[in-house]
């Protein structure tokens, strides 16, 4: 007990314990005190992954051979011969006019800031884009050089406008199409987008669902084509003669291009390579696979036999559908939206032309608009978890629904009037309709002074 109290009171701990165990303090209190700031400086810091780069360079070029050979050869080969390389040329023309503007003002006016209906001019002419921009993902701070971005938004643009030339093929007149694709696009393309997709959008703030464009890209390019099949007026002998496609070869061929390249539409729009990609992926496959057997099958009951036209024209019925529902729905969800995309779809381009009376020449509000309706109520539907989509635990069907439908309402209402009064403007300007003349020999000739055909 004598030597506990005499190391109590007197006795000393050597110097070289004291510094050994204040250096190990030390070394243990300094990671600990240093881990919250240097994490916290981490989740702040944005990141670029290579593998995200290289997927939407990809898609990006996916969605460029949808529209060029795909778009061009699926509406070629249902032109007549004398139309084939007008219908060529507008496709291509207009898409590479609207990818101009994009870079001009489209980019900025829809995806910069700005308010709930138009973005801001801060990024005219790509003012500010560099090397080292960067915009945004789903995924907080992790980011894809702007210039990817601004490439890959630009392609939806120009596939929309080249979209809307089936509607009237055959009988428009060339400067008339050129105006009026400049003024839809400028009123109505870009606050669509920027209402749908851009940062404090009103239909994103509502929290309507479009992954990939279903309001922004088929509701609006069908109703365009509907209003401008109407002003435009019926071909030469609709409804007295049949009209039949020169080549259903290119437009199968068409619709198969469409097919591959909508992967990069749809899983491109997830702006990421990830496990939300390979969903809107295998969605995009499955919803595709079940419109077209569904359409056949339609078409098995009531012509007696399905067509190459017809199971190609479920195809695109089918990737319209679950456009919007594609990083959104579980795969059987897809499968549902693609079957009944395929089905309504054949009423669109049947019963519901029919009633309307417009001579949409080559069905792009019967399959574009129609399809991208069902689908956009539908992303509303399944979306649901208790259906396999990936809503949140306290999702609420009925009122997603609402949403959609308003979404759709207001797309509708918006594209129908600029779509009217850029016809008329045209109209007044140029005048919309070819000659009789010129429509009789075909426009290949007398617009582009050229034949595909030997006559």
């Amino acid at each position: 007990m004598k030597n506990l109290s005499t190391a109590k009171s007197g006795a000393r701990v050597p110097k070289t314990v004291v510094a050994a165990l204040g250096l190990t303090l030390l070394t243990l209190l300094v990671p600990a005190l240093a881990q919250e700031p240097l994490a916290t400086a981490a989740a702040v810091t944005p990141t670029v992954d290579k593998g995200d780069v290289a997927w939407m360079l990809t898609s990006t070029l996916l969605v460029l051979l949808m529209t060029v050979p795909g778009l061009a050869l699926f509406y070629g080969g249902m032109v007549r011969a004398k139309n084939v390389l007008s219908v060529l040329i507008q496709v291509l023309v207009i898409f590479s006019l609207i990818i101009l503007l994009w870079a001009v003002y489209g980019y900025s006016a829809a995806f910069v800031g700005g308010n709930a209906f138009i973005g801001s001019f801060d990024k005219l002419f790509l003012s500010g884009v560099t090397l080292d921009s960067l915009a945004d993902t789903f995924t907080p701070n992790v980011k894809l050089p702007e210039y990817v971005f601004v490439a890959f938004q630009s392609t939806f643009a120009g596939i929309t406008g080249a979209l809307i030339v089936g509607a009237f093929a055959e009988r428009i007149k060339f400067s008339a199409l050129i105006l009026f694709s400049v003024l839809w696009f400028t009123f109505g393309y870009i606050p669509v987008a920027h209402m749908v997709w851009g940062a404090g959008g009103y239909l994103l703030a509502m929290g309507a669902l479009d992954f990939a464009g279903g309001t922004v890209v088929h509701i609006n390019a069908g109703i365009a084509g509907l209003v401008g099949a109407y002003l435009v007026g019926k071909r030469l002998g609709f409804g007295r003669e049949a009209i039949k496609p020169h080549n259903v070869t290119l437009t199968f061929v068409g619709a198969a291009l469409l097919w591959v390249g909508w992967f990069g539409f749809n899983a491109g729009s997830n702006l990421e390579s990830n496990a939300s990609t390979a969903l809107a992926f295998i969605n995009t496959l499955f919803a595709t696979a079940a419109a077209i057997v569904a359409w056949a099958i339609v078409e098995a009951f009531t012509k007696g036999k399905p067509s190459a036209l017809g199971v190609a024209s479920g195809a695109v019925a089918g990737l319209v559908g679950v456009t919007p529902a594609a990083g959104l729905v579980g795969p059987f969800g897809a499968i549902a939206i693609g079957a009944a995309a395929g089905v309504i779809c054949v009423w669109g381009v049947t019963g519901l032309k029919r009633l309307l009376g417009a001579d949409d020449s080559l069905d792009v509000f019967g399959v574009h608009g129609i399809g991208g309706i069902v689908g956009a109520l539908l992303t509303g539907v399944f979306h649901a978890p208790s259906l396999g989509g990936n809503g949140a635990a306290d999702y609420s069907m009925i009122s997603q629904v609402g949403i959609q439908g308003i979404a759709v309402l207001i797309t509708i209402v918006w594209i129908g009037f600029v779509s009217l009064v850029s016809f008329l403007i045209a109209g007044k300007l140029f005048g919309l309709r070819v000659s009789e003349e010129e429509e009789r020999e075909g426009l290949d000739i007398t617009y582009h002074g050229e034949t595909a055909y030997e006559t």
